[in-house]
């Protein structure tokens, strides 16, 4: 008998529909038998076997073809030899085999499924493995022994480890059933371009390894495509945006990168499938540039009765961020432009709140634009991302600082009215410049709080088009701004103000202490976020240029000019001393937190495991309220340190691609977040923005479904 699998693999080139006629060739140019297999190693996720289309080793044969037979239990899946973020293919160790020199494992093209929220690539139900087995003596008897490692997940993952073992006399009889089953899954096994009538391919990766954009042009129209990239140890990729042009024939794809590949030097290789069981595998062309889609989707207008409750949503939480933890620098401000306001006319007092509400308003339609603008250049947007910048942070400390030294009396500036530096004063000349500036510094100082309401907003907003983003953040800023259209609309309540005294003056300093505490916060944000040396760049000069304007001999124009070059040299030394490399150490001093890792909340999961997530940062206020109020007291402190728990923190106070495609991963694109995963809810469970005990624990027993009940314990 010829060498078998031989011809297979001549006529699997040529086309890998011919497969099955190739061995139904062999099976009537030989006598038929029951083909040789291994005994079944069966647990209640798989049953797997060795098959081969031969019953025996034919005189001068030198390759057996073969197959590694898995049925998979209901709701089983296997996985493909890029398995995706979590999971690993099959593995087989072949060294306690006789007679065998090498063996090639196929892989059939996968499919696609989700586990635990995660993209995999794999196999259910059934898949045969072709194997080529060559042998060390052509036509002599062989011994397959097989040890076999693989995962098999459903809610749970569960390892598995048996041995298949099979001994192959000399003989040259076919067993028609097994070489058709062989032939079936090889027939499956993605071909080359020039066999799959793929005319092109092409891919490029972004410069932030975000997104993955693939071109491929075909012969015939695709139909249902799907595209599984590969590229290296560690990438993982999301779900694919597929989209069709030219009559069906070129198939444009963008991929989401979950994890980027440890070696940025790896090739890039692409199976893409389609109707009818065609697979093809190719190395595409890289490009300098993504390509653009062949049309372009729209999106459909929300309802008008949505539109009204997102309007409502937006609005009150604006409203609510007046009493968030981060309200007192906010009500500092809207205190210290109150207290000139004593016994001045009713016009004074509309006009110069009115002017503090368009402050308001005027930050968030200028961030509403800016948001918009680089949601449409590709870049990740959220809410309070301002706070992740080295200069953002400077310019913030510098300001409060000033306004924490005027408010305790240490200086009084007068500036030129271009600069207007009225603000460190509230307004103390004529014009309601100050005032504007008071309520859009209120709201910057506002950005880093979320709140009920707040994060749905947001969501539906940066979700939607440029008309939701300009509705949510209007409806943001005039909630915001109620306080100042409250008192504009009604002027006399400031009237029930108590009468100027000498206790404004302990209260100036009061307010001034309050905006250096809040100046304190935005150092430490500062460290974690530029490290030391970048921080005492900017402590150092911000300390200068308080000193400098406490100068009173000097004129207001000398201290300014001397003061200005001081303040860009923070920014200058912000922007490039910035050490954003070094490592940041989780907070220990309560919770033991390990580092996020998205694939690893699968891989605990499925041991049994419940994870606690949360996202967190330096600079979000309702982050440190949650965690000070709820997460480091009992009983959830108790609860994340009993065993079968993980607390996993993710640390954004630096920009980090992967926290912010998690978050969008839920529609999310602000903190805080957290979420609770389990046996019994493997795509968790989102938690509001603001914590509570009982909302904590009731996610904890829910997540371990009947196994656990943390309420219980003591």
């Amino acid at each position: 008998m010829t060498d078998n699998f031989g011809r297979l693999s001549r006529l699997k080139r040529r086309g890998g529909s011919r497969l099955a006629a190739a061995l139904v060739v062999m099976a009537t140019s030989a006598p038929m038998a029951p083909a040789a297999t291994s005994e079944q190693v069966a647990t209640s996720a798989v049953s797997a076997q060795l098959i081969t289309a031969e019953n025996g080793v034919a005189p001068g044969a030198g390759a057996i073809s073969a197959g590694l037979a898995l049925e998979l239990g209901e709701g089983w899946k296997t996985y493909w030899r890029t398995p995706g973020e979590v999971g690993f293919p099959p593995e087989i160790d072949w060294s306690g085999s006789r007679n065998v020199a090498e063996v090639e494992f196929q892989w059939p093209a996968p499919e696609r499924f989700t586990a635990f929220g995660i993209e995999n690539f794999g196999y259910h139900d059934e898949v045969v493995f072709p194997l080529r087995i060559t042998l060390e003596q052509p036509g002599q008897p062989a011994h397959l022994s097989a040890s076999v490692t693989l995962l098999t997940c459903s809610d749970v993952c569960v390892p598995q480890d048996f041995t298949l073992t099979l001994d192959l006399p000399q003989g040259a009889s076919i067993d028609p059933d097994s070489a058709a089953r062989i032939a079936d899954y090889a027939a499956r096994v993605p071909v080359g371009a020039e066999s799959g009538d793929v005319q092109s391919a092409s891919a490029h990766v972004d410069v932030e390894e975000a997104a993955l954009t693939v071109n491929l042009r075909g012969a015939s129209p695709f139909q249902t495509p799907d595209v599984f990239p590969e590229l290296g140890e560690g990438a993982a990729f999301g779900a694919p945006d597929i989209r069709l042009g030219e009559n069906g024939r070129l198939l444009w794809a963008r991929l989401p990168i979950l994890s980027p590949p440890d070696d940025p030097t790896a090739v890039l290789s692409l199976t893409v499938t389609d109707a009818r069981g065609w697979a093809v595998t190719v190395t595409p062309d890289r490009l300098e540039t993504a390509s653009l889609p062949p049309y372009t989707e729209g999106r459909a207008a929300a309802p008008l009765s949505s539109m009204v409750w997102i309007a409502l949503t937006a609005f009150l939480g604006g409203l609510i961020l007046n009493v968030m933890p981060c309200v007192l620098p906010v009500l500092s401000i809207k205190l210290s432009s109150t207290m000139k306001l004593e016994g001045a006319g009713r016009a004074t007092v509309r006009w110069g709140f009115l002017a503090s509400a368009a402050g308001v308003m005027a930050f968030m339609w200028g961030l509403a634009a800016a948001l918009f603008a680089l949601r449409q250049a590709g870049v990740t947007v959220g809410w309070g991302l301002q706070f992740q910048n080295p200069v953002f942070l400077a310019l913030m400390i510098g300001l409060l600082a000033i306004f924490a030294a005027n408010l305790a009396g240490a200086f009084e500036v007068a500036l030129p009215a271009g600069l207007q530096t009225q603000l460190a004063r509230a307004g103390g000349a004529k014009g309601h410049g100050g005032d504007f500036l008071t309520g859009a510094f209120a709201a910057v100082l506002a950005t880093p709080c979320s709140a009920p309401f707040l994060g749905t907003a947001i969501a539906f907003a940066l979700a939607g088009r440029g008309v939701d983003i300009a509705l949510v953040f209007t409806f943001l800023g005039l909630g915001l701004a109620a306080p100042y259209l409250l008192i504009a609309a009604r002027p006399g309540l400031v009237r029930h103000l108590p009468r100027p005294g000498r206790w404004m003056i302990a209260l100036r300093v009061v307010l001034g202490l309050l905006l250096a505490v809040t100046a304190a916060w935005l150092v430490w944000v500062m460290q974690g976020v530029a490290g030391t040396a970048t921080m005492l760049v900017v402590v150092g000069v911000t300390a200068g240029v308080v000193l400098l304007l406490s100068l009173s001999r000097l004129r207001g124009t000398v201290r300014a000019g001397l003061a200005l070059p001081l303040v860009g040299v923070m920014l200058f030394g912000a922007a490039y001393l910035a050490d954003t490399s070094a490592p940041r150490a989780l907070s220990t001093q309560v919770t033991e937190w390990v580092p996020f890792e998205r694939a690893e909340i699968a891989r605990r999961v499925s041991r049994g495991e419940v994870v606690f997530v949360d996202v967190t940062a330096d600079w979000c206020l309702t982050c440190k309220a949650n965690k000070a109020l709820v997460l480091d007291r009992d009983p959830v402190v108790s609860a994340l340190a009993a065993e079968g728990v993980t607390p996993m923190q993710a640390d954004w106070t630096r920009p980090d691609p992967a926290i912010s495609r998690y978050l969008e991963s839920f529609g999310r694109y602000g903190i805080p977040f957290n979420a609770v995963y389990g046996p019994a809810t493997p795509d968790g469970i989102v938690l509001p923005e603001l914590l509570t005990p009982d909302v904590v624990m009731a996610a904890l027993d829910d997540a371990a479904g009947e196994e656990r009940d943390f309420a219980s314990q003591p």
